[in-house]
C-alpha cells in the first residue's frame, strides 16, 4: 500500500513535467529549475509525512490497544551482569530473541529501555518468561530466567524485563514488572 502511494506521487511528479520533445520544454532557466526543485521537495516532504501517518495507522490496525502487550528490557546499573542476550516466551511460544551489541549494552546500563516485542494477547491470564545471558561476577557465564502471570485485562498491557543489582549479594537480580 505505501509502495503504490509513493509511485502515484512520483508518476504524478513526472506527469507535472515536459515531454523531452515539446516545443514548451526549452532549456530551462535557473528560475524554473529553482521552483522545479522547490516542488520536489514539497513532494518529498509529503511522501514522507505520509509515510509516517501509513505506518502509525498499520500499528494501530495490527496492535490494537485492547489487544496490545509490549515488553521492555531495562538495567539498573549493569555492575554485576552485561547482558548478552533475552529470549522471551509468552505462554511457552519464543515471540523474541535478541543478541545486544556493546553499543547497546553500554545504552542500557546509562538508563536506555529497550522495547523487546510488540504482539497481541487475548485477555485472559498469560505467561511470561525470560532467559537472560551474559557474563556475571568474576566474569562467570550467566543464564538466568524470571517468569510472571499477566493478567491480560481490556486495555494495552506493558511489561518490564528489569536486570538489577544487589550489592548485598554482589549478584544481579532478574524481574519481571507490569507497569501501572
Amino acid at each position: 500500500m505505501k509502495t503504490a502511494i509513493i509511485t502515484f506521487f512520483l508518476a504524478a511528479a513526472a506527469a507535472s513535467m515536459p515531454a523531452p520533445g515539446d516545443e514548451a520544454a526549452a532549456p530551462a532557466s535557473s528560475g524554473d529549475r529553482s521552483m522545479l526543485d522547490a516542488e520536489v521537495q514539497s513532494l518529498r516532504r509529503e511522501v514522507v509525512d505520509l509515510n509516517r501517518d501509513l505506518f502509525m495507522l498499520e500499528e494501530d490496525l495490527l496492535f490494537p490497544a485492547s489487544t496490545q502487550v509490549a515488553v521492555f528490557v531495562s538495567m539498573d546499573v549493569g555492575t554485576f551482569f552485561a547482558v548478552d542476550s533475552v529470549q522471551l516466551k509468552v505462554d511457552d511460544k519464543e515471540v523474541a530473541n535478541y543478541l545486544y551489541t556493546e553499543r547497546e549494552q553500554e545504552a542500557l546500563k546509562r538508563g536506555g529501555v529497550q522495547r523487546l516485542w510488540l504482539g497481541n494477547l487475548k485477555a485472559g491470564e498469560h505467561e511470561v518468561t525470560a532467559f537472560f545471558t551474559g557474563q556475571g561476577p568474576h566474569e562467570r557465564d550467566y543464564k538466568r530466567g524470571t517468569t510472571l502471570k499477566v493478567e491480560k485485562g481490556v486495555g494495552a498491557k506493558y511489561v518490564e524485563l528489569r536486570i538489577t543489582d544487589t550489592a548485598s549479594k554482589l549478584q544481579p537480580e532478574f524481574a519481571v514488572r507490569v507497569w501501572e
